[in-house]
């Protein structure tokens, strides 16, 4: 069986897209999260959450914390990309020409760098 890991690279990517989208910064975000600033600062230099950090900053950002582990063989894979599109097609910020149009840019550039 292997050993399962959480990236926190990933994470920390997906929580400041999150911050960049609500246009707030750290400090913000670890208000409204209810987690100290310190602990965002860690995270940005490579530590991982306490458990209680990482829960509330999922509920916060509304991210899934299983999404960020790798090394499991998940029994329901879903393909990032399928991901990708139907948060894109979600969104309401976004027109149906706005998401198709980001979908061809993130699935040529997906495509041309996945090993």
């Amino acid at each position: 069986m292997e050993h399962a890991t959480f990236n926190g690279a990933a994470f920390i990517a997906a929580l400041d897209a999150q911050r960049q989208s609500r246009k707030i910064t750290w400090k913000k975000v670890a208000e409204e999260a209810q987690v100290s600033a310190s602990t965002l600062t860690r995270l940005t230099q490579g530590r991982r959450p306490d458990v209680d950090s990482l829960a509330a900053l999922c509920s916060w950002s509304g991210l899934q914390a299983d999404t960020f582990m790798k090394g499991s063989q998940k029994q329901n894979y879903s393909e990032p990309l399928a991901n990708i599109t139907a948060y894109l097609r979600a969104d309401p910020n976004l027109s149906e020409e706005g998401a198709a149009a980001l979908e061809v840019l993130i699935k040529t550039a997906y495509e041309r760098l996945r090993t």
